[in-house]
């Protein structure tokens, strides 16, 4: 039986999203989802059952697995060295170079015009037609590629970009997740790791595609170049308001509020990617990042667009699950 709980809540924002055992009940219902984890939890020593919560308090004592090469101390030289580097263009190594120093890489003209243009024409039928729709914060559409088959062949599941993943993270890598967005997300900086968290950590990866051209007046993406370098924040490091039965009710913005925290404490400068349709920003799991304000407004009312997808990446024999949440992943996209 197949069953989730994200159909329910894409338009409710209720108590009922803090409550560990709808989790628990979800996890239940989506079991074959989650038999990964038991030959997994074995091996990391994790005694507990795989339809708990998890976060990670649970891995404090347990043991402690590898780090990815791209986060070792000696990652570049392990780059030079890397008898698969040569497969890329010079310019993509040079990119992959920037990954390690800085937490991200540009792949410009990646996607050709006529495929953004595509992908935006089915979404805009896919809506029109009731088979896709905006989750109740009205900006994000969770992944369509269950229901565009552009948006999982082109996007989701582009070779060129599962072979660029792979090399980074050096290991299988498992499409887990899209979000789309018409218009900017405005959100606040964050890391992907407190929401789609791994262990051992840094195993979670993530590319988002410019469907349409990023200016200064529709909230173009901006992000802090070096903060992956940064110690990875859990709800072990804030308030979150956790307890035995329930999630923070405020610990989303409890958990932004540190990371402004951090972005003032380490002095972090921002950087604005002013994307063209078609571009692509790769960026590690541990890499602050958010979405800057819409300023456009034009003479209809309405917000300008900023057509945006979104996709993330776990790489294989590693858990995942969502640490704010304090509930595993559910992979069914291996």
């Amino acid at each position: 039986m197949s069953f989730s709980l994200q159909r329910i809540f894409s338009k409710y924002s209720g108590f009922l999203r803090t409550v560990k055992a709808v989790y628990v009940i979800n996890n239940l219902l989506n079991a074959r989802a989650l038999q990964r984890n038991k030959s997994l939890y074995k091996q990391f020593g994790l005694k507990k059952s795989i339809f708990s919560p998890l976060s990670k308090h649970d891995f404090e004592r347990v043991r402690k697995g590898e780090v990815p090469w791209i986060d070792q101390a000696d990652a570049l030289e392990k780059l030079s060295n890397h008898s698969d580097i040569h497969q890329f263009s010079p310019t993509v190594q040079a990119q992959i170079r920037q990954f390690i120093e800085q937490g991200y890489l540009i792949l410009e003209n990646f996607v050709p015009a006529t495929e953004t243009d595509a992908l935006n024409q089915e979404i805009e039928q896919l809506l029109a037609e009731g088979k896709a729709g905006f989750n109740f914060t009205g900006r994000k559409i969770f992944n369509l590629f269950e229901t565009s088959t552009i948006a999982n062949e082109r996007f989701f599941r582009r070779p060129e970009l599962i072979q660029i993943l792979t090399f980074l993270l050096g290991k299988k890598i498992i499409p887990f997740q899209t979000l789309n967005f018409n218009l900017g997300s405005e959100q606040r900086p964050h890391s992907d790791a407190i929401h789609m968290t791994t262990e051992p950590q840094g195993f979670m990866i993530a590319a988002w595609y410019a469907l349409e051209d990023c200016t200064e007046m529709n909230g173009p993406l901006v992000y802090y170049p070096g903060s992956h370098r940064l110690p990875f924040v859990s709800t072990n490091d804030y308030n979150s308001g956790d307890s035995t039965f329930l999630v923070g009710n405020e610990s989303n913005a409890r958990y932004e509020d540190k990371i402004a925290e951090i972005i003032e404490q380490n002095n972090l400068q921002p950087a604005t990617f002013l994307a063209k349709r078609g571009d692509v920003l790769i960026w590690h799991s541990n890499l602050i990042h958010g979405g800057s304000p819409i300023k456009g407004i034009p003479t209809d009312g309405k917000p300008i667009t900023r057509k945006s997808m979104v996709c993330h990446y776990f790489a294989d024999d590693v858990i995942c699950y969502h640490e704010m949440l304090h509930r595993p992943a559910l992979i069914k996209n291996t």
